[in-house]
């Protein structure tokens, strides 16, 4: 390899991370001409497109894929020898990818946008739409940063933290025939349900927990974000089982009921995910840090005014 074409190597690692010449020449502390020069440069020395337009973004070419795949790691490994990350907050000057549900989203990104501007303005925080199994196909891709999810089993150069257990509650409008004291199985199996679904299956860990007893139930509406649950509930006969965090804000403003599900249902581990080529990311230490601090005090204090709400209701 020649000399030049290593620099050239930085600088397409870095278009391949920001998908936008303008966001690389940013990141680059370069002038974009200047980046789209280098692109040129590129497509000679390596002869082929490398990149082409996508409305306001440009999509590499398999070429462009396939020669990432095999140096982005080295370039980062060598990027940490030679630049160790003296990440500082006050001065930093970066874009955090997450790919997150909406329930996680509703519950981070105000109080990050908070701690952003009194203690990291130049940081952005960027959210990407989040699937189990895209999880690991966008850390491969240095698609996202951080993810935010569901994480039952080892993935391999993937990283976890665990966050949390998810708790369940049945919810359903106030005046649902089956707001009572207590709710059978038999009366909990015979509704009609509303099942969020970020992967478009209508099978859950519920329907599981149905059919040891020999049981099933009328999943009679789907939805694919957990915002659009609630609205939906307190206008309708459906009934859910949601995360306990979700039904926090409408409960406190007395908007639905909830009660204990007549069943054992599965938790479900909520972790943080990161490729194993960040490990050693200071900046991405320090986010994690603060999601993690953000998330359980918040969890702490929403889940014990839930269930407290249950329990004085069903005495």
């Amino acid at each position: 390899m020649k000399p030049q074409e290593l620099k050239y190597l930085v600088i397409f690692d870095v278009i391949m991370r920001e998908k936008s010449i303008t966001q690389a020449a940013a990141r680059l502390s370069m002038t974009q001409p200047a980046v789209s020069n280098a692109v040129s440069r590129m497509r000679v020395l390596w002869k082929d497109e490398l990149f082409v337009p996508d409305g306001r973004r440009i999509q590499p070419t398999t070429y462009a894929n396939n020669l990432w795949e095999k140096v982005r790691d080295s370039l980062q490994n060598i990027k940490q020898t030679v630049e160790p990350d003296d990440f500082e907050a006050n001065n930093a000057k970066r874009t955090f990818r997450v790919a997150l549900p909406d329930i996680v989203l509703d519950s981070l990104w105000l109080d990050l946008r908070k701690l952003f501007e009194r203690e990291a303005s130049g940081l952005n925080l960027h959210a990407v739409p989040y699937t189990i199994s895209r999880a690991k196909p966008m850390l491969d891709a240095s698609e996202v940063d951080l993810v935010i999810g569901q994480s039952n089993r080892s993935l391999e150069n993937v990283c976890t933290e665990h966050l949390f257990d998810t708790s369940y509650v049945c919810a359903m409008r106030k005046n649902h025939r089956l707001n009572k004291k207590r709710l059978t199985v038999e009366e909990f199996s015979l509704a009609d349900h509303l099942l969020i679904s970020l992967s478009g299956d209508t099978t859950s860990p519920t329907d599981q927990a149905l059919q040891q007893l020999g049981l099933t139930r009328r999943v009679a509406i789907t939805v694919n974000t957990f915002s659009s649950a609630i609205p939906i509930i307190k206008e309708t006969d459906v009934i859910a089982i949601l995360p306990t965090d979700l039904v926090y804000n409408e409960l406190v403003n007395n908007e639905i009921t909830v009660a204990h599900p007549p069943l054992d249902i599965p938790h479900s581990s909520i972790s943080m995910l990161w490729h194993k080529r960040q490990s050693s990311d200071k900046g991405l230490i320090w986010l994690r840090n603060h999601i993690k601090r953000i998330l359980i005090e918040q969890r702490a204090h929403k889940i014990e005014t839930v269930l407290n709400a249950i329990n004085s209701r069903e005495k």
